[in-house]
């Protein structure tokens, strides 16, 4: 977190949001960092901080909502064990040329970027090694991508399986970025995510399921969307690099077992989901994906009242965006 209090107290046009829980220390204070505690998240007025259960990583949804609240125009997620790398501060731009494909099914991402087995958490195990298109083949587009997935070195987003049996760190390959479209399916996670703001309701993490499938059931949520605006997800290479809290793997692979199980499920279903077409149309869209995921199954029926909460709160702050400041 130092890295990153550290630019923002140095450039202004940075602001660095810090989300609490409750084991968080109260008297928390870096310089450069704009902390929030429970007391303080409270004091927001927003719905989704009284109605968000604590203990769950979808409290993160608020540091989301106080970056939309001050007109932030480029939000970037990631974690407090993550590292800046030099290109991490560079200019981002939401139009790319590059690489797309479309319509690949499921797509192991990771394997554009290295020869080493491996794969994104929330990858179907049956997918790891299925063919994926031939880079070079693909044509090279322009492609509009409001969500950006950055890589990260040393400890990559895997999940538990491969911590487990399989080697770290890993090194990723740097100057490379691809664009999925409509059709190819990788999970998104919540480790190095840039955000613009038309996708900014898509970042809505959910709170009523497995804590290490939230970002990426909101990963696949957002794909869904995202295509009914004719926009793709770009993937990029590492510009951060992770030094892993500690973990329990067990318990973490516990906390996979929905997704190894639903994942296929899941992105069937919102593959068979009717949305509309059009930002005009994104939380709407929003509202009907998690109710089908409700009514399959695979969330609580509590998320409906927390996500109206959220939809409430970006009502209220609708307009908000576009100021020239940004936000980790």
């Amino acid at each position: 977190m130092n890295a990153f209090a550290s630019h923002c107290l140095d450039d202004s046009s940075w602001k660095f949001y810090l989300i609490g829980d409750e084991r968080s220390p109260r008297d928390f204070y870096l310089e450069g960092c704009d902390f929030y505690d429970l007391a303080r998240q409270k004091d927001t007025g927003f719905r989704f901080a009284a109605g968000c259960p604590t203990g769950h990583y979808a409290r993160k949804n608020l540091g989301y909502l106080l970056a939309i609240r001050d007109g932030c125009d480029l939000i970037l997620e990631t974690d407090d064990d993550n590292l800046p790398l030099p290109g991490f501060w560079d200019n981002r731009t939401r139009n790319c040329t590059c690489p797309r494909t479309s319509h690949a099914g499921w797509l192991n991402v990771y394997r554009y970027f290295s020869d080493s087995t491996i794969w994104p958490r929330g990858l179907p195990l049956d997918a790891i090694h299925s063919p994926i298109p031939d880079f070079h083949s693909m044509p090279e587009i322009g492609a509009d991508c409001p969500i950006q997935q950055g890589l990260v070195d040393r400890n990559p987003d895997v999940d538990a399986i491969y911590r487990l049996v399989l080697p770290l760190p890993i090194q990723f390959a740097g100057g490379r970025r691809l664009a999925l479209g409509a059709g190819s399916w990788c999970p998104i996670n919540s480790q190095n995510t840039a955000w613009w703001p038309a996708a900014y309701p898509l970042l809505y993490l959910p709170a009523f399921c497995s804590f290490r499938m939230t970002d990426i059931w909101r990963g696949f949520v957002a794909q869904r969307i995202a295509w009914e605006n004719g926009w793709s997800i770009l993937f990029h290479s590492p510009n951060a690099e992770q030094e892993r809290n500690e973990h329990s793997l067990i318990r973490d692979f516990e906390q996979e077992v929905p997704g190894y199980l639903n994942n296929h499920k899941i992105v069937e279903l919102l593959e068979r989901t009717n949305l509309r077409s059009g930002v005009d149309g994104i939380l709407d869209n929003l509202v009907v994906c998690y109710e089908a995921l409700v009514r399959g199954g695979f969330i609580g029926q509590a998320e409906l009242l927390l996500l109206g909460a959220w939809c409430d709160d970006l009502r209220a702050l609708a307009g908000n965006c576009g100021c020239p400041d940004s936000a980790t």
